[in-house]
């Protein structure tokens, strides 16, 4: 089993720890003010508040130290305060925290775009536009496809989650929370079948084949003459970590630059070392003409881009593209020094180390257990799907209750899935083993108690 070597200088101490009943009295009298001022349309999976956070621990208000295995949802892969971010954003706002690269740029953005052009797949000359969230990522991408390519219509998948603008809510595939009530949405969107191997109708299709089935209904139903994108995440994220068949993907990507199409890899959820490579589409030698990227790329703080084929997003007008927060000074400084921490302690390599550790465990669980149908993912990026015993049928409620179990016991733990079934694991990349398999410990009691 291959260790990569990670030097973490931890500030707090790497063991969980519950004090008392919780959620104890301060964030009880959090949550008390927080009703007062926030809406519920803003939910909270955990009813604690952080005070603090370091490497695999998330430590409360009241005291109590959780295991992190959300990562802020695939954010926080280089830890929730990784020294050499810390000290580069402490540089930075003693500078200046803001001038708006649309009217006075500074060397940080340049920079990012600058690594995100020698670490994204592709060997070609390459253009990198920056924002603030996955959402603006991935709405800008439609965007520049449509300029670059004078076409409208765009495909997207079932079970893809891309946003919660107008645009990606049209583009996401899930109804609630994400879509209800709030339409109508952008046109010229088309939703076609993925390859999702443990609920695929014909178990032997493979991933050519599966491809070839969405290819099939796109000519049918769009052409492909008036195709501006096929968007699609590599490895799913919200849709509940589905890895498709070998094979789907190169076949979309190879048919898509045959037709003009172009190719989107959302890696919003999935890059950044996550599942073991910089980024997932690697995993089998897919090359994207655009690259959205948000999460892991800042260590926490908010930056997102767009990073492709250099006559695509030279397409686009000037003025076009940009915003006025977009590629952040504070957060292009963190960005640097993220990926710094990424390369100088393998973080791709532990990726791969997280799942030689923790796949097994999952996938004899799976066997023992009888409620899990599914175990899969990639690196850091793995997930188990509940299902109702001897049956395929989704099973929300065990999911929520093994996650509810967990927390009782100091384990972060994060649900997803377009039917609420599945339980991700997303542990911060530099998080230590025996922090990771006393969690594992937890989950296992946990889905046991599910018998």
């Amino acid at each position: 089993m291959s260790t990569p070597v990670i030097t973490p200088s931890y500030r707090l101490e790497q063991r969980r720890r519950i004090t008392g009943t919780f959620p104890g009295p301060k964030s009880a009298a959090l949550a008390a003010r927080r009703a007062a001022v926030v809406p519920k349309g803003v939910a909270s999976s955990v009813p604690v508040y952080a005070a603090d956070a370091d490497g695999g621990i998330i430590m409360d208000v009241d005291g109590n130290a959780f295991t992190d295995l959300g990562s802020g949802i695939a954010v926080t892969s280089v830890g929730a305060s990784d020294p050499a971010v810390v000290a580069a954003v402490q540089e930075q706002v003693e500078h200046f925290t803001h001038t708006c690269f649309m009217v006075t740029p500074y060397e940080g953005y340049v920079a990012v775009a600058e690594r995100l052009a020698e670490v994204t797949p592709g060997d070609f000359e390459k253009r990198t536009v920056l924002f603030n969230s996955g959402a603006e990522a991935v709405e800008n991408a439609v965007k520049i496809a449509r300029s670059a390519t004078g076409r409208d219509a765009v495909v997207a998948f079932d079970h893809a989650y891309h946003g919660r603008t107008n645009l990606t809510m049209g583009l996401t595939a899930k109804a609630m929370p994400y879509k209800t009530g709030f339409g109508p949405f952008a046109s010229e969107i088309y939703r076609m079948p993925m390859s999702y191997p443990f609920r695929e109708e014909n178990p032997g299709l493979t991933g050519a084949e599966a491809a070839d089935r969405a290819i099939l209904a796109i000519e049918k139903q769009i052409g492909a003459d008036q195709l501006a994108a096929l968007l699609i995440e590599p490895i799913q994220g919200e849709g509940g970590f589905i890895v498709p068949a070998e094979g789907f993907l190169p076949r979309l990507a190879e048919w898509a630059r045959a037709n003009g199409v172009v190719f989107i890899a959302d890696e919003v959820q999935s890059g950044f070392c996550r599942t073991g490579e910089w980024f997932a589409v690697q995993h089998e030698g897919v090359v994207p003409d655009l690259i959205t990227m948000a999460k892991g790329i800042a260590g926490g703080m908010p930056l997102s881009a767009v990073t492709g084929r250099a006559e695509l997003l030279d397409a686009v007008h000037p003025g076009g593209l940009g915003g006025t927060y977009g590629g952040n000074p504070v957060a292009c400084a963190a960005a640097l020094a993220a990926m710094d921490t990424m390369v100088s302690q393998d973080l791709a390599g532990r990726a791969r180390h997280i799942e030689e550790l923790v796949l097994p465990r999952l996938q004899a669980l799976a066997v023992e257990s009888g409620v899990v149908g599914d175990v899969r993912g990639r690196g850091a990026m793995l997930a188990m799907e509940f299902v109702r015993p001897g049956t395929k049928a989704p099973d929300a409620e065990a999911a929520k209750a093994v996650a509810a179990a967990c927390l009782q016991e100091g384990v972060i733990v994060l649900t997803c899935g377009t039917y609420g079934n599945v339980i991700r694991l997303l542990p911060p990349l530099t998080i230590g083993d025996d922090l990771l398999l006393d969690a594992l410990d937890v989950l296992e009691t946990a889905v046991r108690g599910r018998l």
